[in-house]
């Protein structure tokens, strides 16, 4: 399913659209069921997961911040769910073999590959928006910011011979530079 389609699936669902909701059911399962499948549980407690993963996102559609990202949200409730009774399964598993003791996965699951990559996306575009934000800042606010960020970083006193600032200026001015950004990406909605 398309992000924006999941989007606009889940706003109608938190609205109590049933035709959403049985939309989101049959186009999210197929994920859900990748992500059960990959921890190998048995049928009976697969379908147990299953449940309680749409049952977890019913109770809490309505605050979902993103509802683009609501495969994110289902696929790690999935990996919670099935870490939560394989952990309940293994205590009543007694094993003497150290291989099934000692196996870890050196590779990224299916799940986590996609949390991984919308966490990157969602980074990037964090870094991108603070950018375009930092640009409207006033020349002196963003010659001060770009100084003070520069690696190593330099003294007050280098700053000051840099910009023709007193050195006791330098703080209260990077406050204020600081509020004015902070301010611009919360009216955007960015931070």
């Amino acid at each position: 399913m398309d992000r924006a389609d999941v989007g606009a699936l889940v706003r109608s669902a938190v609205d109590g659209d049933a035709a959403a909701w049985k939309a989101l059911v049959e186009g999210l399962s197929p994920l859900v069921w990748s992500v059960v499948r990959a921890h190998r549980l048995s049928d009976a407690d697969g379908h147990e997961v299953y449940q309680t993963v749409w049952f977890r996102f019913a109770q809490h559609l309505g605050r979902i911040r993103e509802p683009d990202k609501v495969g994110s949200w289902l696929a790690s409730t999935a990996r919670n769910e099935c870490l939560k009774t394989l952990r309940s399964l293994s205590r009543l598993t007694v094993t003497d073999d150290p291989q099934l003791l000692d196996r870890v996965s050196e590779e990224s699951t299916p799940e986590q590959s996609l949390l991984d990559a919308e966490e990157a996306a969602a980074q990037s575009e964090r870094i991108r928006r603070l950018w375009q934000e930092f640009e409207k800042l006033g020349d002196r606010c963003r010659q001060l910011l770009r100084v003070l960020i520069s690696s190593p970083p330099p003294s007050y006193q280098e700053v000051s011979a840099a910009l023709g600032i007193a050195v006791g200026s330098i703080g209260p001015l990077r406050q204020r530079c600081l509020r004015r950004l902070r301010a611009r990406l919360d009216a955007r909605g960015t931070t």
